[in-house]
């Protein structure tokens, strides 16, 4: 069975993603992604002694929330 929502064989999909498979996940570098962590601005993480995991539906969920109409949209929803 191909799932076409995963990167991965079906046989070899993890819970959680390592650095590099997110960032590959992501289409980002790893150095990008790493940033992105220590500043606070990437997706969520599990932080375990050095290793650090994704969850691939946080990573869904991280890009959702940077989803924008243009380059001047900041993100806030307009209300009213």
């Amino acid at each position: 069975m191909n799932d076409s929502k995963s990167h991965l064989p079906p046989t070899a999909t993890p819970a959680w993603l390592t650095r590099r498979e997110a960032a590959q996940f992501l289409k980002l570098g790893e150095s990008t992604l790493a940033k992105l962590f220590v500043s606070g601005d990437g997706p969520p993480a599990i932080k375990i002694g050095r290793s650090v995991r994704y969850s691939e539906v946080d990573l869904n969920a991280w890009m959702g929330s940077r989803r924008r109409r243009s380059t001047s949209d900041n993100g806030s929803a307009e209300v009213g």
